[in-house]
């Protein structure tokens, strides 16, 4: 199981984030902003997260230091609490709609005029006038041209995204805070962030028949004989070490594109085992992973 890297370093050592987002992005953002230094508040709802009846492991794995409350916004007691809480925090993180953050008063230019050192940083679904549209994950992938056929996305790639850009931002604007003494509000589109990982497919790198999207013979997912191996050689080096295992004459990339390289390559791959290409990718210094099938 992957494990999340914390960070060496604490650029956010002495920053106090209130979190009001539920779900992934914002509790992610949050996790990463805590690895950075950050003292880390979350002000949930009391039927709290639905993270945590869904998926328990991924909400305790992302809440690990996290100082949790619950409150209900809309009460007076709540908005006491909320009101205590954003006294003393330096960031706050959203991912509500804008109409209902107006609603609980944390609309920026009300939040602004009463705490102006407060930075905010509102996750939205998609930038803008679109903000109050419904969206999640899947549907900004298909926005972005990120999903082909009828498979499901192998992770969550824009809420994982918006979560990196969410702390990036954060990151700003604890510069912008120690530089003009005074909060900036930032905006995150998980739409947005879906965008940004679609612009190698925009530019042509990942489409069908591209160096990355299939074209190359020695970047492709092969089958082997027990399995599968996800084969990486395109720069020529690596191009050339993989035709001579295979028993195939390499003469320049070009030839990596036609269909003569490609067969030949898929039958010298299915012919081999996964320990087989292991031990090929350890001696003779050819990027590649195996896989079960």
């Amino acid at each position: 199981m992957p494990t999340f890297q914390k960070s060496a370093l604490l650029p956010l050592k002495g920053v106090r984030i209130l979190s009001l987002a539920l779900n992934l992005p914002g509790p992610a953002a949050l996790m990463r902003c805590r690895s950075m230094g950050a003292v880390c508040v979350k002000l949930e709802p009391l039927s709290g997260d639905p993270m945590a009846v869904y998926n328990p492991l991924a909400y305790a794995e992302m809440h690990q230091g996290i100082k949790l409350l619950q409150a209900d916004l809309k009460s007076a007691q709540g908005q006491k609490l909320l009101h205590r809480e954003l006294q003393q925090a330096q960031v706050l993180i959203t991912s509500f709609r804008p109409s209902a953050l107006r609603k609980l008063g944390l609309g920026w230019k009300n939040l602004h005029s009463t705490y102006p050192a407060l930075s905010k940083v509102a996750i939205v679904g998609a930038p803008g006038q679109r903000a109050e549209e419904p969206g999640h994950d899947l549907t900004y992938l298909a926005e972005n041209d990120l999903l082909t056929g009828l498979e499901m996305p192998a992770t969550l790639y824009a809420d994982m995204a918006g979560s990196l850009m969410a702390s990036e931002a954060i990151l700003q604007a604890v510069m912008h805070q120690r530089v003009m003494r005074k909060g900036v509000y930032a905006e995150v589109a998980l739409s947005a962030a879906a965008g940004y990982l679609a612009l190698p497919r925009a530019w042509g790198l990942t489409t069908s028949g591209a160096a990355v999207g299939g074209g190359h013979a020695g970047y492709r997912i092969y089958p082997c004989s027990d399995g599968r191996v996800a084969l990486a050689a395109l720069e020529p080096h690596f191009a050339a070490r993989l035709c001579a295992a295979a028993g195939l004459q390499f003469t320049q990339a070009a030839g990596m594109y036609g269909p003569e390289a490609h067969q030949h390559i898929a039958d010298f791959l299915r012919a081999q085992t996964r320990q087989q290409l292991d031990a090929l990718a350890s001696s003779d210094d050819i990027p590649l992973y195996t896989l079960p099938n």
